[in-house]
């Protein structure tokens, strides 16, 4: 059939490969998949003829390795061919028919290989394979074995007495090859059928010479696959036209049949093709064996690169995926890139990679040079394989909008010392307006600095650059311009030198900094002449300059020389010298700067050294202008359909068109004049592919010419054409299986072509033929009419005989070619009990996660009816064993949705039938299916319109012309649907429910004809069914949604607004106030407003009354569409109402002048400061602000500061610690006396405003709270401190109130004080003590602040090592304080200086105490004294030591000193006794010491017993207050001494830790001792008879700081 399909879709340079080839690679396909293998037995002549095989040679296109196919030749010792030998026919293959498990079963289903064997001589060999049956089918088995047995035996008899001979035939065509007509550089196929035994052998020749494939590699393909033979010819070239013969030969004889070939040329088209691959020219033969791997290497090109789009600019990556089989490790093939047929060289602009299984292509940088077809190559040993793609590049944005694109194609096409010629291809793209001309730019190899070459812009696609540097070399590039602005500048040329070929080609080493090149020249002659140079000529005239060439003079000497050109204007004699400066050193030069239009002539002379030679011959008159003409536009411009996404576009070549450059061809949608160009690089020929363009779009065409001196005009536009794919006849179907098998018939099945060739399918031919002893026969047409269905029943057939079928797809383009002979199957009945597999497996509604499988039920049903199918799926990839149930339960529809599959996984399926006897076989496994959801699906959706009419809906974006939509209910097509209305428009479908009930639940789906399997479902349940009637029914009768119901809110002055919101309203929308069942209208005591754009709907009244009690009602209507809502004001509601408005119109009222914004309060601050606070707002200078509390004003002492509006008022403020007295201050504590009503009043001229703050009872406790919070917030953690009492636990707070009520607790449980435990305060801090702490008092100690609200707790653990510290601590303090007290002690009673007269008694008493009782001794300057009669030393009642001197006399004068003893330790007392000389007698005389340490004298002693001295106070903590909700410790009130005692110098207390509590004044610290003293001053009061006692003020060191207490004596009468 591919004779008959048009040019277009034949190969050609630009076209897609794959889509022309898919009906040939469908069919290579398929005969890869299906072989069958033919082998032989030959059989020992009488004779002793040896039979031997040969295998043909065979060119395979399979990726597998295969067996070359054997021919059965017999011959004789000397190896001449004698005949052939007759094959028996052994199955290759297991035959999937139900009928046979294993190859051997279906092997002895052969009679021929029964026979052979004598497997059925008797019955016993029968019964072997006998199993338990019933006794009809033991009986009907019996009668066949009789019947079969007579059978074997007949054809054993027939094959006695048959001749080989009537086996064999000549060749014979059953298709001949036809003739074909192509154009040049396109692909042509000869193929033909053969038919003959043996197996005829088939030669190809070209006008009568054998075609050798390997001869010229690439260009010619030879294919031999199941008696089909062809040869393909590749890029038919004007050589290729020829007539072909092909001869097909066995030993029977020999026949031929011919075909021609006539190649077509396009007008002007250059010849290209692609070298032979370098690989090919060695080590390999005609049949692809790679001789020195003996192996052949069959490749493979997948992941193909398709048609690319690319930008001027952008990066562009072209790849493909090469399998070669075998693979070998080190063997890499030969990978070569291709444009246009050019071969590619690794550069800055394209790189090339090989992986070692991708080929990849970088375009690096993409310039319109590189647009064109791009060619893979991958060549081995064996061969070689090619893909082509065309690139399209397209113009980058322009830096002005309307600028044209580009100039490409730089080339220096002439360089010489004095110019270079640039030539350039002008772009397609003008930007809207004509290109005003060109600008070059040149820059020097090495450098960065371009030049402008040309001042006014050139027209011509052509320019010579002149002042260059000789031996320097260049690059150049070109920028086009029109009256908008300047394009980019093109891709920069290829590098040349400023200097002669000659030169060049002996040129020296260059420098590459500079790009000069070095020149040797020869050493110069002197004193010859050089004769006329000859042969000038005008190689080039343009408008703007004209070039002169010439060949040098015969006679120049071995001196270099140089020329001057000449120049005359047609008619005159007068010659002007053009070079006057610069002698041109090449002989080619050009002349700038001629009249345009005035004709004139030329010379040239030449000159040396030795002089100026004769002139040249002048040239012919020539007037200046361009010689070359624009083309003409081309002719009639044709569109002819391709692919869904190209066009072949063809015209007719431009007339008398020279130096022909190529063709821009553009297209525009129809109607729009919006011209697009197709391709920006010029192409040749007069056939091009515009890929790209829109499916199912209507275009036109346009083609305009041009050379290098510019574009033609365009051509006429050609008619339009919409975007669709040609249509071609199908590609064969495949997969052909039996589904029933009956005495005389067989039903088949088979599997769509993967190609329906652009147009649906109308019909199917199946073809059958007999195989007899492993020899096919002829092919019979089994049905003369076409077939809709893939499946057939083949009738009329020969019971146990062998047949072979093939079938053939049809379309309106024609019958394609025949699919691949499938098995060999046996005609036999079955008569298994099992069902046959089901067929026809299709999958639609694929997705990435999930897909539907559809199958037909089994034409062979077995025993039983089927009752139910089971799905098996497995990877493509994977092996047989991979194969997994979908279902355990069987399922009884004949669909199945499959889910959980994994995306982009490829997946295949099959189905079982099942019956009540058990599972078939399975089916034929489908197609492999990607699981992925391709770009523009959509679902299947349900619909609702505005009348409530509920359809389902379909939408495909990928139909094509042909598409049709579909419809089934549970997967069976809806043909006749009484309850549905099926409506179609452009790619959506509709599928209306007349009268939606549950008649109608099911799963309903929708497939879209010649798309890529387009398809969706929905499944309508009962629920589902149940919510749609809702909705319809909404939809029937529609109600305006509303986004919030009818609402009321107060305003400003107690305004009332009623406001509700619609979520959509139209402009049609209307609305209507009722109250109380009346229409009420805009008036002065109601505002409305409607705002439709946003759907609020207000009413606005300025107050109420009590006649606006009652119900509001909004009535909305907007089409049909209706809704309403109200809102009930009556009773409370509405009296609530009013009452805020009124106060909200208070409100506003009060606001007018001075008022508060926020009003009064009170905040504690950390400092645990109450602060009253306000905000007013509405202030002015003469505002005043006044506090009250309780009636009274009190004074603020912060001035009132009105900007920030903000009023504070400090009810416990800092004052003076005294009055008068501002250095010290202090912070009032908060109590209850300031408890009471505080006010605020802010007033002036406008008004006043009040805010009261009630701070009693309730108020008062709330703020003494937040007073108790602060502090208990301020507090730290417990503490331990031993004391010599016990243990004592405290914690500090910044500040202590009176009022603070706290809780200690032990263990959770509040603790009830005692005499031993105790707590109290000291300043800021708050104190448990716990006296003599025992191991019960351990455990955990809490104190809980109160706040009115969860309180604060501080906890502290005594307990393990802290208790047994702070244990360890109090034993130690306590002990230290019993020492303390029960020391011997010194209390009082000596002064520090006592002065007597001579003569006088001296007696000195002081109180001692100590436990136990202390030792007394006295010392007179540090010397033990003893009582005797002078010096008396009494210590009485163990408490008084007196010490008396009888009579004074001078020798007393010194220091004593008293000294007491016990086992805690000891103290001394000290005095200085100073004897004057007597007076006279003056009495007795008394010293006593008063309260403040002053000797008295004469004061009489008690009369009652000795007078007991103080005892030594106990140095005591002092009591602490005691907190409101703590036992109260009574304070223990120290006796007041009976005599007078001294007071007790208090010992400096050493510093405390900064962590434990200060000492309590007066405590003693443990330590001190009676080695401390504090230095007094005493003061001696005199009376008639005492002497003045002066103390010296101060005290040795060491001495004890007490004051004696001294006894006075009686007076002596």
């Amino acid at each position: 059939m591919s004779g008959s399909l048009p040019f277009y879709q034949k190969h050609h340079r630009h076209y897609d490969r794959g889509y022309r080839s898919r009906e040939a690679q469908s069919a290579v396909s398929q005969y890869q998949q299906t072989s069958s293998t033919y082998s032989s037995q030959s059989k020992s002549s009488s004779k002793g003829i040896a039979a031997s095989f040969t295998a043909l040679d065979e060119s395979s296109l399979s990726p597998l390795t295969k067996r070359a196919k054997p021919t059965y030749l017999a011959m004789d010792k000397e190896n001449q061919i004698i005949g052939y030998v007759v094959p028996i026919y052994r199955g290759s293959q297991e035959y999937a028919s139900g009928l046979s498990d294993t190859e051997e079963a279906r092997l002895k289903g052969s009679s021929g290989y029964m026979a052979r064997r004598g497997l059925f001589s008797s019955a016993m060999e029968m019964e072997r394979s006998e199993h338990h049956t019933s006794r009809r089918s033991v009986m009907r088995e019996s009668a066949e074995r009789i019947s079969l047995t007579k059978r074997i035996h007949d054809n054993e008899e027939y094959h006695k007495r048959m001749n080989e001979d009537n086996l064999m035939h000549t060749p014979e065509f059953v298709i001949k090859p036809r003739s074909h007509t192509v154009w040049e550089k396109q692909c042509v196929r000869l193929h033909c059928t053969v038919s003959g035994w043996p197996e005829p052998r088939v030669v190809w020749y070209k006008n009568n010479v054998s075609i050798d494939p390997m001869a010229n590699p690439g260009k010619y393909k030879l294919e031999s696959k199941y008696n089909v033979h062809s040869l393909e010819i590749n890029r038919c070239d004007f050589d290729d036209t020829a007539q072909y013969r092909v001869s097909a030969m066995n030993s029977k004889g020999e026949l031929s049949a011919f075909a021609s070939v006539v190649v077509k040329r396009f007008k002007g088209e250059v010849d290209e093709s692609l070298p032979v691959p370098s690989q090919q020219k060695a080590n390999s033969r005609s049949d692809g064996w790679a001789c020195e791997y003996g192996i052949t290497f069959e490749t493979h090109v997948v992941d193909k690169f398709g048609v690319s789009f690319g930008r001027e600019g952008e990066t562009l990556s072209l790849g493909c995926t090469v399998v070669i089989y075998p693979n070998l490790q080190r063997y890499k093939p030969e990978i070569e890139w291709f444009r246009d047929d050019k071969l590619l060289t690794p550069s800055k602009w394209i790189q090339t990679h090989w992986s070692g299984d991708q080929a990849t292509l970088t375009l690096t940088h993409l310039n319109k040079e590189d647009e064109g077809l791009y060619t893979l190559r991958v060549t081995t040993k064996s061969g070689y394989e090619t893909h082509s793609a065309y690139v399209f590049v397209r113009d980058a944005d322009a830096e002005v909008e309307g600028a044209p694109g580009s100039p490409l194609d730089v080339v220096c096409q002439d360089a010489n010392k004095d110019y270079i010629i640039i030539s350039w291809k002008q772009p397609a793209v003008d930007g809207g307006s004509a290109i005003l001309g060109y600008f070059v730019d040149r820059c020097e190899v090495g450098t960065t600095n371009w030049i402008q070459c040309n001042d006014t812009p050139v027209k011509f696609a052509r320019y010579p650059v002149t002042g260059l540097v000789e031996g320097r070399s260049y690059i150049f590039r070109v920028r086009a311009v029109n009256k908008t602005g300047m394009s980019h500048p093109s891709r920069v040329s290829l590098p040349a030198a400023a200097m002669d070929p000659a030169d060049r080609a002996r040129k020296g080493t260059s420098a590459p900094w500079t790009g000069q090149i070095i020149v040797t020249e020869e050493e110069p002659a002197e004193g010859v002449v050089p004769s006329k140079p000859c042969e000038l000529t005008i190689t080039e005239a343009t408008r703007n300059y004209v070039v002169l060439s010439w060949k040098p003079p015969g006679e120049k000497g071995h001196e270099g020389i140089m020329y001057y050109v000449e120049k005359c204007v047609a008619g005159s004699d007068s010659w002007q010298r053009v070079n006057t400066e610069i002698p041109v050193k090449s002989p080619r030069f050009a002349l700038f700067d001629l009249a345009e239009g005035k004709s004139y002539s030329f010379r040239v002379r030449a000159c040396n050294s030795a002089g100026v030679g004769e002139p040249s011959e002048p040239t012919e008159p020539t007037t200046v202008g361009d010689k070359l003409d624009i083309p003409a536009a081309p002719g009639r411009v044709v569109p002819t359909r391709n692919t869904d996404t190209s066009v072949v576009v063809s015209w007719e070549a431009s007339k008398d068109a020279k130096e022909l450059i190529g063709y821009y061809i553009e297209s525009s949608l129809v109607g729009k004049n919006q011209w697009e160009p197709c391709n920006n690089k010029p192409v040749k020929g007069k056939r091009f592919i515009c890929h790209g363009l829109t499916t199912e779009e209507s275009y036109v065409f346009r083609v305009r010419a041009l050379n290098a001196a510019g574009l033609s005009d365009f051509s006429q536009e050609s008619e339009a054409i919409k975007v669709k794919a040609a249509i071609a006849s199908p590609a064969p179907p495949f997969g052909i299986t039996v589904l029933e098998c009956e005495r005389d018939s067989m039903v088949l099945a088979w599997k769509q072509p993967a190609f329906i060739g652009g147009a649906d399918i109308t019909g199917y031919f199946v073809d059958y033929r007999e195989v007899v002893g492993g020899v096919p026969g002829k092919w019979h047409e089994a049905n003369i009419k076409s077939v809709s269905e893939r499946a057939y029943r083949v009738s009329e057939l020969k019971e146990n005989m062998d047949y072979q079928f093939q079938v053939r797809a049809a379309n309106m383009a024609g019958v394609g070619i025949p699919s691949a002979p499938s098995e060999v199957f046996r005609c036999e009945e079955w008569t298994i009990a099992v069902p046959g597999p089901p067929h026809d497996l299709q999958a639609l509604e694929v997705r990435k996660t999930s897909l539907t499988l559809l199958w037909k039920p089994p034409v062979y049903q077995g025993r039983d009816e089927v009752n139910g199918y089971y799905v098996d799926i497995k990877e493509a990839a994977a092996g047989i064993e991979a194969w997994r149930g979908v279902n355990e339960k069987a399922c009884t529809s004949r669909y199945l949705k499959v889910s959980n599959l994994k995306e982009g996984e490829t997946y295949v399926f099959r189905v079982r039938a099942q019956n009540k006897a058990g599972v078939s076989k399975p089916s034929e496994a489908t197609e492999p299916v990607l699981a992925d959801t391709k770009p523009g699906t959509k679902d299947m959706v349900v619909d609702v319109d505005d009348d409530g009419v509920v359809s389902l809906v379909f939408e495909c974006s990928l139909m094509t012309p042909d598409s049709k939509f579909v419809w089934s209910k549970n997967y069976e097509e809806m043909t006749e649907n009484p309850r549905m209305t099926i409506e179609t428009k452009g790619g959506k479908s509709r599928a209306i429910f007349n009268n939606l009930d549950v008649e109608d639940i099911g799963i309903y789906s929708c497939i879209v004809t010649h798309t890529d399997g387009a398809s969706g479902s929905y499944a309508l349940t009962e629920e589902g069914v149940k919510e749609l009637l809702k909705v319809s029914h909404d939809h029937k009768f529609p109600i305006i949604p509303l986004k919030t119901e009818l609402a009321v809110e107060l305003q400003e002055k107690g305004r009332v607004r009623f406001w509700l919101q619609a979520e959509k309203i139209s402009a049609n929308g209307k609305v209507e106030y009722v109250f109380n069942d009346n229409v009420i209208s805009q008036g002065e005591k109601y505002k409305m407003n409607f705002d439709k754009n946003t759907g609020v709907i207000e009413m606005f009244m300025d107050s109420l009354s009590n006649q606006d009690e009652g119900t509001y009602t909004f009535q909305l209507q907007d089409g049909k569409a209706t809704n309403q809502s109200s809102l009930v004001l009556i009773g409370d509601v509405f009296k609530q109402l009013q009452k805020e408005a009124e106060f909200q119109r208070k409100e506003w009222t009060r606001k007018q002048g001075p008022h508060f914004v926020e009003y009064l309060s009170y905040e504690v601050t950390p400092d645990c400061i109450v602060r009253l606070r306000c905000k007013v707002g509405n202030m002015k200078k003469d505002s005043v602000a006044l506090w009250y509390k309780d009636g009274r004003e009190i004074k603020a002492n912060e001035k009132l500061d009105f900007s920030e509006g903000v009023l504070n008022l400090e009810i416990a403020q800092r004052t003076g610690a005294a009055a008068g007295d501002d250095s010290v201050w202090k912070k009032l504590k908060i109590s209850r006396k300031d408890s009471g009503v505080y006010e605020t009043i802010v007033k002036d001229d406008r008004g006043k405003d009040t805010s009261k703050l009630n701070l009693t009872d309730q108020g008062f406790k709330d703020l003494m709270n937040q007073v108790f919070s602060v502090i208990a917030n301020s507090s730290t953690p417990l503490k331990i401190q031993s004391t010599e009492e016990g243990i004592r636990l405290y914690t500090f707070v910044n500040y202590y109130n009176d009022e603070l009520h706290v809780t200690w607790k032990y263990k959770d449980s509040a603790i009830a004080f005692s005499d031993r435990i105790k707590s109290g305060v000291v300043g800021e801090q708050l104190w448990l003590q716990i006296s003599e702490p025992t191991e019960k008092d351990k455990g955990k100690y809490a104190i809980e602040f109160f706040d009115g609200k969860g309180g604060l707790q501080r906890t502290v653990e005594l307990a393990g090592q802290a208790f047994d510290d702070a244990f360890a601590e109090f034993q130690r303090l306590k002990a230290a304080a019993i020492a303390e007290r029960n020391r011997a002690r010194v209390a009082g009673g000596l002064p520090d200086v006592v002065t007597i007269q001579e003569g006088k008694a001296l007696n000195l008493t002081c109180n001692i105490s100590g436990d136990p009782l202390p030792e007394v001794t006295w010392l007179k300057n540090d010397r033990e004294m003893v009582s005797d009669d002078h010096y008396l030393l009494k210590f009485e009642s163990g408490k008084f030591a007196s010490f008396t001197i009888t009579q004074v006399n001078t020798a007393d004068s010194g220091k004593y000193s008293i000294l007491v003893k016990n086992k805690y330790g000891t103290e001394s007392g000290e005095f200085t006794l100073k004897v004057t000389e007597s007076l006279g007698d003056i009495g007795g005389s008394s010293y006593l010491t008063d309260a403040d340490g002053n000797v008295v004298i004469g004061q009489p002693p008690p009369k009652a017993a000795t007078p007991k001295p103080s005892k030594t106070p106990t140095p005591k903590t002092p009591t602490p207050q005691t907190p409101k909700a703590q036992t109260p410790t009574p304070q223990t009130p120290t006796p007041a001494p009976a005599t007078p005692t001294p007071p007790t110098p208090t010992p400096t207390p050493e510093v405390p830790d900064s962590s434990a509590p200060p000492t309590p004044s007066g405590t003693p610290t443990p330590g001190d001792g009676p080695k401390k003293k504090v230095v007094e001053k005493k003061k001696v009061i005199k009376r008639k008879d005492s002497v003045g006692l002066k103390s010296p003020g101060g005290s040795r060191e060491g001495t004890p700081n007490t004051t004696p207490c001294t006894t006075p004596l009686p007076p002596e009468d």
